[in-house]
């Protein structure tokens, strides 16, 4: 559907990636990831059209529509959130007038017999019959479903957007985006604004899509359920797997590695290589071996490494004080806005050292509940702040509040203490600002940047109740994991407010969930609660059910029972025979790329540099484009299955 021959991007005269090839092909689901700054979002508006490559070309198949959902974006207002969702439909629209107007000169006419007359009604036929399969009959309907799904309410639908925060505006236009049903999806950080269930219908309906979908999300588990190939930029360059997140970064693991022999193999021959040229210079006799040693070092292609990852950094928070047994205790909390009740009744125990995580849609007051807790909003019911607790407390207007004549090492050493102080450079390394960002002034950066900043600043203060609200939006994966890690190994007590499953899980021990006014307490980690979420609402279901049958229907119902049990059996045997087909395909491939790597290494050194390794290199060339066929062919009778 698109293919990108050969591209480069030269920005502010530095290269940011070259001879970049790719196909995406209808059905692709393609996660984009690298570091920041590799030019994620740059290939993305290179894709869309917005910006044009330096070198090379994008070509699109004829005809195909391409939808692209920014991080950033200018919001119009004057509309409600209905009508400006109803604004993906503007070509249902337009076929409505102009069939109102075939209708009424259909009406106004009388010279029946015409043949004007009768291509209008063929016109206008053909028109209609377009409208209705475009959905246009149908479409406020869509509109509904897709809104809700995203975390609107009813209520809201006629709301005007200015009323909206930046987030919620997000929404907005990714739902208008959904609608539009492009042929190839660009989503740059699509679950930035979402809570979990969103999350969770997005995931659902890129599921349903026919469409390709390439997007960039920080969002692991986001990831994993959603593409089967992965393409990152490193060093400059692309690496293209059919494999899902998880799998790819084992992969890349592993190739990485290989990177590193073949590194070293080469490090250890170029030495070699200058230590005979160095020793024999001026031996006449050496002077023909000398020179063919030369030109060997001349010829030889420098092996290139992965940039490492910064995930390895342990960062350490200072040894929290001991605070009392119950450093947070909720009785009756209840909190209105007027005559809108966000909670009522709200009564929970933190005990000390808990790690516990805040979740629902939003809206339904965990933010609010926090504010609470922080004393900056008055209340119905008791809060108690145990003894001597020290609450450090994130939210992202406070990445606002920084000095803005600071460069970003100054506004880390103005707070760190102790040993801590002799890491800072390696800290804002794992934090993306490394090397020369981390002399910015923090008037320069960006809001992703300032609120990362913030986040460091945090982690160095003295605490022993941290409450962080939404920390990742603007981590990557590497900067989450040194923070997931560093909260982990915290001895102290944790409130997260986050929709980030993976970030997540692991880490908490305990789940609040808001909704309704209500909130209720599970034990056990994130994906504990999802699972119970989900078969309490399968018996109530089932409960349902059970009310509406009556002793003259329960026969045929067991009978059919029976029967459908039966044949989601079948299906189920189907289904789990097509997902092995799949995995061992994927498996292939993976062993396939694998080879095809440790061959290449093996190649650009001169032992390695002959006709046997190309040929074989061409075999595993074929295995593998046959390898991918197969794989592609599984895939596809499995989501036809599914």
């Amino acid at each position: 559907m698109i293919s990108i021959d050969n591209i480069r991007v030269d920005f502010g005269g530095t290269n940011l990636f070259h001879d970049v090839s790719f196909i995406i092909n209808k059905k692709d689901r393609i996660a984009l990831i690298g570091k920041n700054g590799a030019g994620k979002t740059t290939l993305l508006r290179i894709l869309s059209g917005e910006q044009s490559p330096t070198e090379g070309a994008v070509s699109r198949q004829r005809n195909i529509t391409v939808g692209y959902l920014p991080q950033v974006m200018t919001h119009k207002d004057g509309r409600s959130v209905f009508e400006e969702a109803e604004q993906a439909f503007e070509h249902i629209h337009e076929m409505e007038v102009q069939l109102q107007k075939m209708n009424d000169e259909l009406s106004s006419r009388t010279d029946y017999e015409s043949e004007s007359y009768h291509q209008l009604i063929e016109d206008y036929t053909h028109l209609n019959e377009q409208y209705t399969m475009m959905g246009g009959s149908h479409y406020e309907a869509e509109i509904e479903r897709t809104l809700t799904g995203l975390g609107f309410r009813r209520s809201d639908f006629d709301r005007p957007t200015g009323e909206f925060s930046g987030g919620w505006r997000m929404r907005i236009e990714l739902a208008k985006l959904l609608l539009r049903h492009p042929d190839v999806l660009l989503l740059d950080e699509p679950t930035n604004h979402l809570d979990i269930e969103s999350i969770q219908w997005l995931e659902q309906f890129l599921a349903r899509s026919s469409n390709a979908v390439l997007l960039v999300s920080h969002d692991r588990a986001f990831l994993n359920a959603v593409t089967n190939r992965t393409v990152e930029i490193s060093c400059g360059r692309i690496y293209d797997y059919k494999l899902s997140y998880d799998k790819f970064m084992q992969t890349r693991k592993e190739r990485r590695e290989q990177q590193i022999r073949a590194y070293e193999n080469q490090q250890k021959e170029i030495a070699d290589i200058k230590e005979f040229i160095e020793r024999f210079r001026y031996k006449p006799t050496k002077a023909v071996q000398v020179q063919s040693r030369i030109k060997q070092l001349e010829k030889m292609i420098p092996i290139e490494i992965d940039e490492e990852e910064t995930s390895r950094l342990r960062l350490r928070f200072a040894p929290a004080t001991r605070s009392g047994n119950y450093p947070v205790i909720c009785e009756d909390v209840s909190k209105s806005f007027g005559e809108h009740t966000v909670f009522k009744g709200v009564n929970f125990t933190i005990n000390r050292g808990d790690k516990v995580a805040f979740v629902g849609r939003n809206g339904e007051g965990k933010t609010t509940l926090v504010r609470c807790i922080l004393q900056e909003l008055s209340h119905e019911g008791t809060i108690t702040i145990g003894h001597n607790v020290q609450i450090a407390y994130f939210a992202q207007h406070q990445a606002q509040l920084l000095d803005e004549n600071l460069t970003v090492f100054q506004t880390i050493d103005n707070v760190a203490t102790g040993d801590i102080r002799l890491r800072i450079r390696d800290i804002l390394g794992a934090f993306m600002f490394g090397g020369e960002a981390s002399e910015k002034k923090v008037r320069v950066l960006s809001g992703g940047e300032r609120s990362r900043l913030a986040m460091i600043r945090l982690l160095l203060q003295q605490m022993n109740l941290l409450i962080l609200d939404e920390p990742t939006n603007h981590l990557d994966m590497q900067s989450k994991d040194v923070l997931k890690e560093a909260i982990r190994d915290f001895d102290g007590t944790v409130i997260i407010v986050s929709h980030d499953r993976h970030f997540l899980d692991g880490l908490v021990t305990k789940v609040y969930e808001f909704g309704n006014g209500k909130v209720h307490e599970h034990l056990g980690g994130i994906y504990d609660y999802l699972s119970k979420k989900n078969a309490e609402n399968i018996n109530e279901a089932l409960a349902t059910g059970n009310t509406i049958k009556n002793t003259q229907q329960s026969k045929p119902a067991v009978s059919e029972s029976r029967l459908n049990y039966e044949a989601e059996k079948q299906l189920q045997k189907q289904r789990r025979k097509l997902e092995r087909l799949v995995e061992q395909s994927e498996e292939a491939v993976n062993e396939l790329l694998s080879a095809i790597a440790a061959l290449e290494a093996l190649m650009s050194t001169p032992e390695g540099n002959n006709n046997d390794n190309y040929e074989r290199y061409a075999s595993l060339k074929k295995q593998l484009a046959a390898a991918e066929e197969d794989w592609e062919h599984n895939m596809e009778q499995l989501e036809a299955f599914m």
